[in-house]
């Protein structure tokens, strides 16, 4: 995989260095030391060096975000550290004396100011969240950076600064015809971008959904030839989607693979990822999207393009439609809302049970709304974890993360701030760590055509409500899509990129003894107590299997991760 790491200053010998692997570019003029991933045209070391020279961290506006870089200067003993716009790429520092160490990937440098120990609030959040979000890392002292951001370590001290967050400005009135016109050119520049900044046989993932379909049939049409095609599917009721992949294919005439995931195959993932994520990771459709990019690499693909993106820029989620009934509630004149409905927030039980969790969801604010089914809303704290752990955390803290990033959102509207608070938080932290890090894992590289930046520019310009026109996601990019994507795609129902690892785990006895063994050395390292292991165990034989069963795959890939990186 690429990365680069390296350190300014340290308590030996106040030195710089700095290491690029694999595809990473290195530039060393004497006196700059730059390592980057990514490509920007009519960006290298020198340019970056000198834009740095004349206007230090501010010339980061002037560029599209594509880069993961770090640039030393060693006459002036400065650093700086910048992370892609969306978060493509990972980077992690950690101050040391001086100066600042940091890594993309694995290969920290093993300095005597670095820690080496868990951070326990970055366990918590881990539980919360299923993965560790930015800025916090796993290891005490270790700090990542969010998309869009940087930090620069001048004159002794360190300062943090976003040189990027998106503009949500409506366009200036025009058609539909003529938005969904310039929605079709730029979608389909988008995905010829992507190849052109490819390496080797290009193929994408198609799950069937509107996003992979979109780039499946232009990937067809830029490159003059059948689209290589890619998709994973279960013998499992409720998780596969296959017959949508098909229909896509038919549809677009791709040359496609399929792979149906078993049992046997999560068994062999589950270690194999668990080594690879530098910080554990609990999204078990990591393992779907492993199969899938091993089954592009075994056909010769050295790329592949994913439909990640497209649901937080064109507003595809379900909730953002849940949402918005919730905010009708503040619609109500208060007066009224007092009289007529606060009364009815305490039925939980007889004929006005809905009306009652309506409102009391809908008094609960955003973002926090969003967590209402969390599981640790559902079980507190002090039921799952340990005393010890929970008086050296901030139980608030995932909390104060997504308020943070939605608040900061520079839109008032409230789907707009979902989407940017999705772009910044989920997408990044979630599913491109997710895809990233399994191609990474099997040898090729990943494109996101959504994030590109003339068509994330184009998206911020769709006014809000034609993303999400009353009840109807994706409203205007379905209405655009019109006559390129099968009627069926359009209309079929959001499915997620769900594996059935909770029934798999119940049911499997090899996969069951990973679990529960797992759990079992999970409980003596301090996190989480005896009585919820146990409680766990029983819950998940139970019928709600696929609800418990999320909560064992991701303490068992935190124990996983432990026993690779950190014994």
């Amino acid at each position: 995989m690429p990365g680069i790491s390296g350190w300014l200053g340290g308590s030996a010998q106040h030195r710089a260095q700095l290491d690029a692997e694999h595809r990473a570019h290195r530039y060393d003029d004497g006196r700059y030391l730059i390592g980057w991933i990514g490509r920007e045209e009519g960006v290298d070391g020198p340019t970056l060096a000198k834009a740095y020279e004349a206007k230090g961290p501010a010339f980061l506006r002037k560029l599209e975000g594509r880069l993961t870089f770090a640039l030393i200067d060693r006459s002036r003993r400065e650093i700086l550290l910048v992370l892609d716009r969306f978060g493509i790429h990972s980077l992690s520092y950690c101050p040391i004396e001086r100066g600042v160490a940091f890594s993309t990937g694995a290969n920290f440098p093993d300095l005597p100011d670095v820690s080496h120990k868990v951070d326990p609030q970055a366990i918590f959040n881990y539980v919360y969240f299923h993965m560790i979000p930015s800025p916090r890392g796993v290891f005490k002292g270790r700090r990542k950076l969010r998309a869009g951001e940087y930090v620069h370590h001048r004159r002794g001290e360190l300062e943090h600064g976003v040189y990027w967050r998106p503009k949500y400005e409506a366009a200036e009135r025009t058609s539909e015809d003529k938005l969904a016109k310039e929605f079709r050119e730029t979608m389909k520049d988008a995905v010829r971008a992507s190849c052109e900044t490819a390496v080797g046989k290009v193929g994408a993932f198609l799950s069937g959904g509107t996003d992979s379909s979109t780039i499946a049939g232009h990937l067809g049409e830029v490159t003059g030839e059948p689209a290589n095609t890619y998709s994973i599917g279960f013998d499992v009721p409720g998780y596969d989607e296959s017959e949508y992949a098909q229909i896509a294919v038919r549809h677009f005439q791709t040359k496609h693979h399929s792979y149906v995931v078993t049992p046997r195959d999560v068994l062999e993932a589950a270690p194999k990822l668990a080594a690879a994520y530098t910080e554990p990771f609990g999204n078990a459709s990591a393992v779907a999207t492993y199969y899938c990019a091993r089954l592009a690499k075994e056909d010769g693909v050295q790329t592949l393009l994913g439909g990640d993106g497209g649901d937080e820029i064109f507003a595809g989620n379900e909730r953002y439609a849940k949402q918005k009934l919730f905010e009708y509630y503040y619609t109500i004149p208060s007066s009224v809302r007092k009289l007529f409905l606060d009364p009815l927030a305490s039925h939980s039980t007889g004929p006005l049970r809905k009306i009652g969790s309506y409102v009391r969801q809908a008094r609960t604010p955003l973002p926090d709304r969003l967590e209402s089914y969390n599981f640790l809303s559902r079980i507190p704290p002090r039921d799952v974890f340990t005393a010890e752990l929970l008086d050296t955390v901030d139980q608030e803290e995932p909390l104060n993360l997504l308020r943070e990033c939605y608040n900061e959102a520079p839109t008032d509207n409230v789907l707009h701030r979902l989407l940017y608070m999705d772009l910044k938080f989920t997408l990044a932290d979630n599913d491109l760590r997710k895809v990233g890090r399994t191609c990474e894992l099997v040898g090729i590289d990943a494109r996101y055509p959504f994030l590109e930046p003339n068509l994330v520019d184009f998206a911020n310009r769709v006014p809000p409500e034609l993303k999400l026109k009353g009840q109807k996601l994706r409203y205007f990019f379905k209405r655009a899509s019109e006559g390129f994507l099968p009627r069926e795609i359009l209309t079929k129902p959001k499915h997620g990129f769900g594996v059935p690892c909770g029934r798999w785990m119940r049911d499997d006895p090899a996969l069951r003894e990973l679990a529960y063994d797992s759990l079992s050395s999970l409980e003596r390292r301090g996190y989480v107590s005896k009585a919820f292991i146990e409680r766990l165990r029983k819950l998940h034989q139970g019928e709600h299997v696929d609800y418990y069963g999320v909560m064992v795959w991701v303490l068992t890939m935190l124990e996983l991760w432990h026993q690779h990186h950190a014994p």
